[in-house]
């Protein structure tokens, strides 16, 4: 299993005046929209969008999805060090010295992937209001998980 999350909005110089004078909610001042997924090997991906990427939401949705013992790769985000204790094999991959797998088949590079499709897809729509972020998402999750369905141009 891989759990990740990514974050879904423009960049933050493309932002207008209002927008980047608002109140911020993390970091920098982003204002983007948290997005949490996991995805089971060889199977399909599920993601929603979060309020906020701490370790009180993440794991019971973690828990929900995911069955205990299951080997559960992540990145070293600090809201999943708390995995391993609620019974579950644990496994990080490092980005931060430059680890992306380790060989030994852990890494969260599928579903670093299905983050590239989605952003990739809504960058094309150039730009939707952000209240229909859930909409988009569970469309393109459903085209990802379908994909095998149709051949390389598109058709059954």
């Amino acid at each position: 299993m891989e759990v990740d999350e990514t974050y879904l909005g423009g960049q933050w110089k493309n932002k207008r005046r209002a927008q980047r004078t608002g109140k911020a909610k993390r970091g920098r001042g982003t204002q983007k929209t948290p997005v949490f997924g996991i995805l089971c090997r060889g199977e399909k991906v599920w993601a929603e969008v979060v309020q906020d990427v701490e370790a009180e939401t993440l794991i019971p949705l973690i828990k929900q999805r995911v069955k205990r013992g299951s080997t559960v790769c992540s990145d070293t985000w600090k809201s999943y060090a708390g995995i391993a204790a609620k019974g579950y094999v644990h496994r990080l991959v490092e980005h931060g010295k430059g680890e992306y797998a380790n060989g030994k088949g852990n890494h969260i590079n599928g579903l670093e992937g299905f983050g590239g499709y989605l952003k990739r897809r809504l960058a094309a729509k150039g730009g939707i209001r952000k209240e229909r972020i859930p909409l988009y998402l569970a469309e393109y999750l459903w085209r990802y998980n379908h994909r095998s369905m149709y051949d390389s141009k598109g058709k059954n």
